[in-house]
């Protein structure tokens, strides 16, 4: 296990877990010391699972919040808003009759008798059984499209239903928009057909009506596979956990497992992709190598009935979402058995036995190219930071960046861009190394845990393996490790950040907590089902300027506009996010390129905000804004009027997006070998180097490495030293 991973499951945190386990899960296990038969009542592991949620909570968290009657109220609030997000399924009168336990959650956490998730749920149920057949009766009711009403979407502008009427005018309300929205578009496609006899509008109006109908029951459907209760109660503590922060989660197994997977870009599957047609699973294609091609029993098209585990009893997938689908046919172990029921086209219904290997999601991975022109640049884009902690041998991102800059040295490039946008972050000790391939040994990130002194993470890098211009891309979606990485390059003055008005905003560390305790044999003599799993954040990131990237995350060198600066989608934009503070500063020595960012700078930004492109982005993404938050009309010729407006807009914006002259992006020598003549490969990378090409957003990051180029040129050639960053501080 290497170093941070062993800082970060060792030290303080330990005692913590051990109490957990050994000392505070023994008041649960009093309670619940109960025969075998009696432990298979639901009734007893929920309220097992809560108290130890409340332990873990109270005990491991970085900033736990108190557990009493203000928190109770607050998962209420979450609660109500998890399970009728857009105000449809409750009545005001229901709400107010969840108040009754609106100080009672804090003491069923706490050992009292679980009762509020019970009648909430009932109350749910039954109203959710409700809403089915007043959709239903909307859908079958004559529409006018001529008469003046709206719609209005946005849960925040609107209360909870009074009464039956008012609820079921909002639902008859939203099916006639989703209706008008089909109708619409089944007009334009007639208007623009050349077939002739064109179908008359009481025709497309019917087609409309059936299309939505069948949404619509398969959305019901869809809900009703997750209408267990042991679902809806990992709803109910998820509205606790994520009370005490946004990313404190409660997993069950099969979520654990896929929470494993996303860090390590890899899993144990069949090699097939699925997808949800009419609400059935269907096999959407199969990966030539993988076990449904050596087994050669699935096709494509074929509808998955039931997924088994081994001889275990299978479970029926029908009206299962593709993501729940999946979770189910992965496994953890290489060669484990997964067995399908599958109805073939033929209407033949079969049992295909298949044992799942190792799949690797090559779109996770590191990719590089070079862009040609005057400088060559080097370009490289990383959607996460992926490692597999398990396989020490297995693909790890900071091992395959240095693989792809050193490709690129090979092909002496004059400047490098570090592409993370949308890059979630994922493994720390990757992006620890990472850091190091571009600085000289020194601290990267501060690590500090409830009533810790920080902990400095270092590189184990003595000299950096790249020493050229640095740019580093990121958004609003570049999150955690993209973070870390984007604020020690800023920190350090070793590159430039480009990028939104800020990036996400996560500065804190979780890790997952079995709710089961570890020893549990060591004091009783029988097995317990598995409770699941909290992953807690119990840890807090800070740069090494001393400053958290926690809600406010890294605010780029220079801002351009783009198309998400509108959503509400950062960590600041959540309630329930932590605060944002500093701490103190460590030592390290600024980078030095001989020359001084801040007129690099300067340009940039008189540069972006001439640029015609940038300035239409910033002016219609201030209109769609606008345009999205308004009420929708339902009649015809208004609501067309204003589908025209915003299709017009969002061209607009996509012509914006457009760069004025393409880039021109190559594959490197090696990895244009490596994709041989394998047509998959090849189609993915030329779909790469497409998307490069066409990036306004890279094309501004060409133009300023090129400036930080010309700037080292003009050094080296007149062995002029400018004033640094470093002697600037």
């Amino acid at each position: 296990m290497n170093v941070i991973t062993d800082f970060i499951m060792s030290k303080r945190f330990i005692p913590v877990l051990v109490l957990l386990i050994i000392g505070g899960l023994f008041v649960a296990y009093g309670v619940l010391g109960k025969n075998e038969s009696s432990l298979k009542d639901p009734n007893d592991k929920y309220e097992q699972i809560l108290r130890n949620v409340g332990i873990v909570l109270e005990q491991g968290h970085y900033s736990p919040k108190k557990i009493d009657d203000k928190f109770s109220a607050e998962v209420l609030k979450n609660l109500e808003e998890t399970l009728d997000p857009d105000k449809s399924i409750f009545y005001q009168k229901d709400i107010k009759s969840f108040t009754q336990y609106e100080t009672q959650i804090d003491n069923e956490i706490h050992g009292a008798p679980l009762k509020s998730f019970y009648f909430i749920v009932d109350v749910y149920r039954k109203r959710f059984d409700e809403l089915e057949a007043l959709y239903n009766r909307a859908l079958a009711e004559p529409m006018n499209f001529n008469i003046k009403e709206s719609y209005q979407p946005d849960p925040e502008k609107r209360d909870y239903p009074a009464n039956e009427k008012e609820r079921y005018d909002f639902v008859r309300k939203k099916m006639k928009y989703q209706v008008l929205v089909k109708y619409s578009d089944l007009m334009d496609l007639r208007d623009s057909s050349k077939v002739t006899p064109r179908k008359a509008d009481s025709t497309l109006l019917r087609e409309a009506k059936e299309t939505v109908s069948k949404q619509i029951n398969r959305l019901f459907q869809t809900t009703k596979s997750h209408y267990s209760t042991d679902d809806l109660f990992s709803t109910f503590v998820n509205a606790i956990t994520g009370t005490m922060d946004p990313h404190t989660t409660f997993m069950n197994p099969i979520d654990k497992r896929s929470f494993d997977e996303s860090l390590s870009g890899t899993f144990y599957g069949i090699g097939a992709q699925l997808q949800e047609i009419d609400g059935q699973i269907r096999i959407a294609s199969i990966i030539t190598g993988m076990p449904a091609w050596k087994n050669g029993e699935l096709e494509v098209n074929d509808v998955i009935l039931k997924v088994g585990q081994g001889a275990q009893p299978p479970v029926d997938v029908t009206s299962y979402s593709v993501q729940d689908a999946v979770k189910l046919i992965r496994g953890e172990k290489l060669g484990s058995e997964v067995r399908l029921t599958v109805k073939k086209t033929d209407g033949t219904v079969k049992v295909i036995s298949l044992l799942r290997d190792k799949i690797d999601l090559e779109d996770t991975y590191a990719r590089s190219a070079i862009i040609e022109g005057a400088n060559k640049i080097g370009f490289i884009r990383l959607p996460e930071f992926y490692a597999d902690f398990e396989n020490p041998s297995a693909r790890r991102s900071s091992t395959d960046v240095a693989k792809e800059v050193k490709k690129l040295m090979d092909q002496h490039v004059d400047g490098i861009i570090i592409d993370l946008r949308q890059n979630g972050g994922g493994s720390l000790q990757d992006v620890v190394d990472m850091v190091g391939l571009f600085v000289k040994d020194g601290p990267v990130v501060q690590v500090k845990g409830r009533n810790e002194r920080a902990n400095v993470l270092n590189t184990t890098e003595r000299g950096p393996l790249y020493s050229g211009p640095l740019a580093v891309m990121v958004d609003e979606l570049s999150a955690s490790a993209s973070e870390i990485f984007a604020a020690a390059i800023q920190d350090y003055h070793r590159g430039i950040i480009i990028g939104s008005s800020s990036t996400f905003g996560k500065g804190t560390v979780q890790r997952a907590i079995p709710l089961n305790p570890q020893y549990e044999n060591v004091f009783f003599s029988r097995q317990k089902e598995d409770l699941g799993n909290i992953k807690l954040t119990f840890r807090k990131f800070y740069r090494i300027n001393g400053g958290a990237t926690q809600l406010k995350g890294v605010v780029p060198d220079i801002v351009v506009p783009d198309r998400l600066e509108k959503l509400k989608i950062r960590e600041k934009d959540n309630p329930d996010a932590l605060g944002w503070d500093t701490i103190s500063r460590v030592k390290y020595a600024l980078w030095n390129p001989g020359y001084n960012y801040s007129d690099i700078v300067s340009r940039a930004d008189e540069q972006i905000s001439k640029n015609p492109n940038f300035e239409g982005i910033k002016k219609t993404v201030d209109e769609i804004d606008q345009f999205t938050s308004s009420a929708v009309p339902l009649n015809m010729a208004d609501f067309r009027k204003q589908q025209a407006q915003g299709r017009a807009l969002s061209k607009q914006l996509d012509n914006y997006y457009k760069a004025p002259a393409k880039l021109d992006v190559v594959t490197l020598p090696e990895d244009l070998k490596n994709l041989g003549s394998d047509s998959l490969k090849i189609n993915t990378q030329n779909a790469f180097l497409k998307g490069v090409s066409s990036d306004i957003y890279v094309g501004e990051a060409v133009a300023i490495i090129k400036q930080m180029v010309s700037k080292e040129q003009l050094v080296k050639r007149e062995g002029k030293k400018e004033l640094s960053p470093a002697e600037a501080n």
